[in-house]
């Protein structure tokens, strides 16, 4: 066999990697080391969360790390983390609706626009993807927004706040659900899903524009390794073929 015919049968026996389809998933393995992760990278970055909505809600501007002192000094160290347990309770639902709609949506709307529109490969799985991180955003945010308010609520009223200029009139609440009882009772249903339509105009064309361009990407950097292996098989083939000319002629001149 020639050496064009062993590259084109091994270029043509490599493809780009397939996405992972939803009924590939080990379900429980995913939801549950997804909503892990996200946990502990909430649950590091949380102090910091605390001290820019405190910022936010104060009249009067204290430095960062002036309030970061003012907070271990009066609360110790659990006020950088207060609301942090009503946050991790929406973690799981929040993350288990938000995937789930989202590899819903990509093999459902992918096999659509493949099938039905008659886009390529590339272009249904950009759509696919921008409209599955537009369902996503929208659905996890029916958790996210009651638990954004219940936790900043939370977060605003250590240290004083609850009768102080970042307090706004807020009552003071004995954990989250009391937070929610109280919210509730005042403002019924709408008050726990205030900034929901800011929330959805914020988060869902993000996701969309960032799941689009994920898979652009993911396909991009696919052609680019499937070329770069091509050809180190090509210069592998290539000293090879040169090696056994070689020890031919070797052989021919003994």
């Amino acid at each position: 066999m020639s050496l064009s015919a062993v590259e084109n049968d091994a270029t043509s026996e490599i493809h780009l990697p397939a996405d992972i389809d939803w009924e590939m998933l080990d379900k429980s393995k995913f939801f549950f080391l997804g909503a892990a992760l996200f946990s502990a990278v909430s649950g590091t970055l949380y102090p910091i969360v605390v001290l820019k909505t405190r910022q936010q809600v104060m009249l009067k501007a204290i430095p960062c790390f002036k309030m970061a002192a003012s907070i271990l000094r009066s609360e110790g160290y659990r006020g950088f983390y207060s609301g942090f347990g009503t946050s991790l309770m929406g973690t799981i639902p929040a993350r288990a609706l938000y995937m789930g709609a989202l590899e819903v949506t990509k093999s459902n709307v992918g096999n659509a626009a493949s099938l039905n529109l008659g886009l390529s490969e590339g272009s249904a799985s950009a759509v696919a993807n921008a409209a599955a991180g537009l369902s996503a955003a929208m659905a996890a945010q029916l958790v996210w927004t009651p638990i954004d308010v219940v936790s900043q609520r939370l977060m605003v009223q250590g240290g004083g706040c609850v009768s102080g200029p970042c307090a706004n009139g807020l009552k003071k609440y004995n954990g989250g659900i009391d937070a929610f009882r109280k919210i509730i009772c005042a403002d019924g249903l709408r008050g726990l899903y205030r900034g929901f339509g800011i929330s959805i105009l914020t988060y869902a064309p993000s996701n969309a524009a960032w799941w689009a361009t994920y898979s652009i990407a993911h396909r991009v950097f696919g052609v680019v390794l499937v070329v770069i292996a091509v050809r180190r098989m090509r210069m592998g083939m290539k000293g090879a073929v040169t090696g056994q000319m070689g020890r031919q002629w070797l052989q021919f001149r003994v």
